[in-house]
């Protein structure tokens, strides 16, 4: 990873349905390799955590969840931790193609959250975060609202800490070049299950 300058954090946590081989959320499984896939593919993608036990990425630190894990019967849960350039870059991956199919499907497999989908914060670039700082900034977004800490895309900070407003028209630019590299994925995830 390059040295200097700022890179934006995500997290994100979510509860399926059923457990993660049922059928109930086949078509989440189905497609999570394309979502993968699609973010390596997208600009502004620096990298991502790998899971426990699996061999493809080091894991960033012990996998842990929020404590809105409790009382669900689950022991893991469906989550992320990447690093990216900028919001727009994030949100171009976020809200278009592959991405955005598993998105319009996702209420048929996961519970209705009563807690932020996602938390985004800044890092420095020689920084790696851990998946415990992602559910630490998590649980802090739901107990205490936006900050430069502990944000979304719905009040975004810039890395200098103050509150900022996302480039709509860059995100669009995104998009459309993501799209040119990543049409045999969409086409691919068009014709799953949901």
């Amino acid at each position: 990873m390059p040295r200097g300058g700022k890179h934006l954090a995500m997290y994100n946590f979510g509860l399926h349905v059923a457990p993660y081989d049922s059928p109930a959320v086949e078509g989440f499984l189905l497609r999570e390799a394309a979502n993968f896939e699609a973010a390596a593919r997208a600009q502004g993608f620096i990298g991502r955590s790998g899971y426990d036990g699996e061999p493809d990425l080091p894991c960033w630190g012990k996998q842990v969840f929020p404590r809105f894990i409790e009382g669900s019967g689950f022991a893991t849960a469906p989550s992320s931790l990447s690093l990216w350039a900028d919001i727009e870059s994030l949100m171009a991956f976020t809200y278009n193609g592959v991405h955005a199919d598993a998105l319009k499907h996702a209420r048929h497999w996961n519970v209705k959250q009563r807690w932020p989908a996602l938390v985004l914060w800044w890092v420095d670039a020689a920084v790696i975060p851990e998946w415990k700082d992602g559910v630490e900034r998590l649980e802090r977004l739901h107990d205490e609202g936006a900050s430069s800490v502990a944000f979304s895309f719905k009040q975004p900070y810039a890395a200098g800490g103050h509150p900022t407003t996302i480039d709509r028209s860059r995100v669009k630019e995104i998009a459309a070049k993501n799209a040119i590299g990543q049409g045999d994925l969409l086409t691919h995830v068009l014709t799953l299950k949901a």
